[in-house]
């Protein structure tokens, strides 16, 4: 019972092992708060992802039905209902994660800064007021790292993994969006390959894990087009009118929504790892409070 209550010390050097272990156990420990602080703020932004994804598939569904080609009094696609839907997913998808990165980061920011306890009126309010400086720090990374790959993948991946903890940067040290672009390549600078190592392992397990929940989907979708029973009929070829499928794709998404929180708590121990080597700034910290309570 003791181990579940300690106080995740994050302004330290860890190893891969450590960053991924106090990651579960960060999580673990806090699930209560934690999750009922995302679901809070994040919570109504997700129910409209939820819904936008589940009505893009539908009209995505209403487009591919092989039975309703020609027959006009059938079919009920439109172009603007069509562009309704991917405006509608698009938004509500950037506002719930940009949200939820945000709701993780200014968590953590409360949990250090109180020892282990947090205010959410404070994490609220840095949320909300993060918002933006995330959205155009994401706009900027996603750009880069899209050029990246677009000339021959390896540089996206490189660009990829400083700037994955840019926005732990921008969040705890009090940057903004470019200044945090910037310093993520200086904050990475001689630890490129171990921080890509870490990101790759923590990505493996998110992945697997995300893949695990959306099976019951992939394998409904084969027994519906009879990919099983050898009975392929091009009539049930589209699934995305199926209500079970639709239920069980957007489980599937929120599970990998709810996993992608791992990846933002592992990241933020990478970017304290980081910024512990090159400005001890934790070390420091702990000196100090050892002269004070000597004093006292």
């Amino acid at each position: 019972m003791q181990t579940e209550n300690k106080l995740i010390e994050f302004k330290k050097q860890r190893e891969l092992g450590e960053i991924l272990s106090d990651s579960f156990v960060f999580i673990r420990n806090e699930y209560k708060p934690f999750f009922g602080t995302i679901l809070k703020i994040v919570g109504p932004y997700i129910l409209a992802m939820m819904i936008s994804m589940g009505f893009y598939m539908y009209t995505v569904g209403d487009i591919i039905n092989l039975g309703n080609i020609g027959n006009s009094s059938i079919s009920t696609y439109s172009p603007f209902i069509m562009l309704l839907a991917v405006a509608a997913m698009m938004f509500s998808s950037i506002a719930a994660y940009v949200l939820a990165q945000g709701t993780v980061l200014h968590y953590i920011k409360s949990y250090i800064d109180h020892n282990g306890k947090t205010d959410y009126d404070e994490i609220r309010s840095g949320v909300y007021g993060s918002f933006w400086s995330l959205i155009g720090l994401g706009i900027l990374v996603g750009l880069s790292v899209i050029v990246g790959v677009f000339f021959c993948i390896i540089p996206g991946i490189y660009l990829a993994v400083p700037l994955s903890v840019s926005f732990a940067i921008l969040v705890f040290l009090k940057k903004d969006a470019m200044e945090s672009y910037q310093y993520s390549f200086t904050l990475i600078k001689e630890n490129w390959w171990i921080t890509f190592a870490t990101l790759f392992v923590i990505y493996i397990i998110v992945a697997i894990a995300s893949y695990a929940f959306s099976l019951p989907s992939i394998i409904y979708m084969w027994i519906k087009m009879g990919v099983f029973s050898g009975e392929m009929d091009a009539e049930n070829m589209n699934v995305f009118n199926d209500p079970i499928y639709l239920l069980l794709n957007i489980v599937s998404s929120l599970v990998q929504f709810l996993m992608n929180i791992i990846f933002l708590v592992a990241t933020s121990l990478i970017f304290f790892n980081l910024n512990e080597k090159k400005n001890f700034t934790g070390t420091f910290e702990r000196i100090e409070n050892l002269g004070k309570s000597s004093e006292e």
